[in-house]
C-alpha cells in the first residue's frame, strides 16, 4: 500500500500513534510465520518480501521503498506474517501497533475514521486484484454456464416491504454481521433498509450492472459467482448474517460478479445513499459498520486465499512451475494471513 492512498490529513493521526524505527541492511522487519503485530511505513530505504518455498529456496514476492506501507491488515485483525521482509538497504520509518491503532479509532476522531476507510479501500482493491488473478486459472469447480444473466435490473419489479413472513427484527442482533453493535446502533442501521423475500433461483444482480444497493442475508442463502467464456465459478455461498454486493455499492462501481438466491431467502436491502451516510459518518454506528465491512472483506480474502492455495498445489503437481510461482507471489505479497 502506498502512503499516497492515505490523504495527508488522514496520515497525520496515524503517525501520531506510530513510533520511529530504523533497520540496518539485512535486518528483518517481519518474519514468515510469526504473529503480525502492526503496519510499517517506510520513510527511506528499500525492503523486500520473501517467502520460503516448500521445495527449498526463496521467492521474492514484493518490494517496498520510500512511501510504501505494508502489514496494514494486521491493524484490524490478528494474524501471522505470510512472508519475511528484509531490509535491502538501511531502512527508516514508522511502526504502528494494532492496539494503538484501535485506540485511535475508538476515540472517534474524524481523521481516524478516514484512516480506517482508507485501509478498507486498500483491502477491497487487493481482493479485486486477487480475484482477477484467480479467474485467469482454471479450477476444478468451473462448470458450464447454467443461465445467462438478466439484461436489466432483476429486482426492478420486486416489492420492498417493512415486514416479512417472520419476526426478522428480533432475529437481527444474533447475526454475525452485527457483532459489536449495541441495540441503538442496530436500529440506526436497519432503519434505512427494506426487506426482500425471494424464491430459489432469483437474481440479485449481474456482473457489470450498477450497484444501487447491497444485501444482508437474513434467512436462506445467496450464491455469488463469476461467468466467463461459457463457464461459471462459484465464489461463495452467503448465509445468514453475510453481506452481498457491498464492495461495488460502497465504491459506486459496477458489480464485479453475479449473485442469485440459492435457497428461498429473506434479505435486507441497504440503498447506497443511506448506507454511505452511516459509513462515512463518525457515530458509534459508523464505527461498528466499518468494522463489520472490514470483517466481511477479510472473510472474502480468506476464501480467495484458500482457492489460491489449492491452485498452487494443483500447478505444482502438474509441474507448472511458472504458474505456481505467479500464484505464490500473489498469495504471499499480502504479508498477512489469518492465524
Amino acid at each position: 500500500m502506498s502512503a499516497d492512498a492515505l490523504q495527508q490529513s488522514a496520515l497525520a493521526p496515524l503517525l501520531e500513534v506510530a513510533r520511529e524505527v530504523s533497520f540496518v541492511q539485512g535486518a528483518r522487519l517481519a518474519r514468515q510465520g510469526e504473529p503480525a503485530r502492526g503496519a510499517f511505513l517506510i520513510r527511506s530505504g528499500e525492503a523486500e518480501a520473501q517467502v520460503s518455498l516448500p521445495g527449498g529456496g526463496m521467492l521474492s514476492v514484493a518490494s517496498f521503498s520510500a512511501g510504501a506501507m505494508f502489514g496494514e491488515m494486521a491493524l484490524i485483525e490478528r494474524g501471522v506474517c505470510s512472508a519475511t521482509v528484509v531490509a535491502k538497504t538501511k531502512v527508516e520509518g514508522w511502526f504502528v501497533g494494532r492496539d494503538d491503532f484501535r485506540a485511535m479509532v475508538a476515540s472517534r476522531d474524524a481523521r481516524a475514521f478516514e484512516v480506517q476507510r482508507a485501509i478498507t479501500r486498500t483491502l477491497a482493491q487487493r481482493l479485486r486484484t486477487l480475484n482477477a488473478k484467480v479467474r485467469e486459472h482454471p479450477a476444478q469447480e468451473d462448470r458450464p454456464v447454467r443461465e445467462p444473466p438478466p439484461a436489466g435490473d432483476p429486482l426492478a419489479t420486486v416489492r420492498r416491504m417493512e415486514r416479512a413472513s417472520f419476526d426478522w427484527k428480533a432475529f437481527v442482533p444474533a447475526l454475525p454481521f452485527f457483532d459489536g453493535f449495541d441495540a441503538q446502533e442496530v436500529e440506526e442501521l436497519i432503519a434505512c433498509a427494506k426487506v426482500l423475500e425471494l424464491p430459489r433461483g432469483a437474481w440479485l444482480f449481474a456482473q457489470g450492472q450498477p450497484a444501487p444497493a447491497c444485501f444482508l442475508v437474513l434467512r436462506g442463502a445467496a450464491e455469488v459467482f463469476t461467468q466467463a467464456k461459457g463457464r461459471e465459478r462459484r465464489v461463495a455461498i452467503a448465509g445468514p448474517g453475510e453481506l452481498v454486493g457491498y464492495m461495488a455499492t460502497l465504491d459506486g462501481a459496477p458489480h464485479g460478479g453475479n449473485a442469485r438466491v440459492r435457497e428461498s431467502a429473506a434479505l435486507l436491502e441497504f440503498p447506497r445513499e443511506a448506507l454511505l451516510a452511516i459509513y462515512l459518518g463518525t457515530s458509534a454506528a459508523s464505527k461498528s459498520l466499518q468494522h463489520s465491512i472490514q470483517r466481511s472483506l477479510l472473510k472474502a480474502l480468506a476464501r480467495t486465499n484458500t482457492l489460491l492455495t489449492r491452485l498452487i498445489s494443483h500447478d505444482r503437481l502438474a509441474r507448472a512451475g511458472d504458474k505456481a510461482q505467479e500464484l505464490e507471489t500473489a498469495l504471499h505479497a499480502q504479508i498477512w494471513r489469518a492465524d
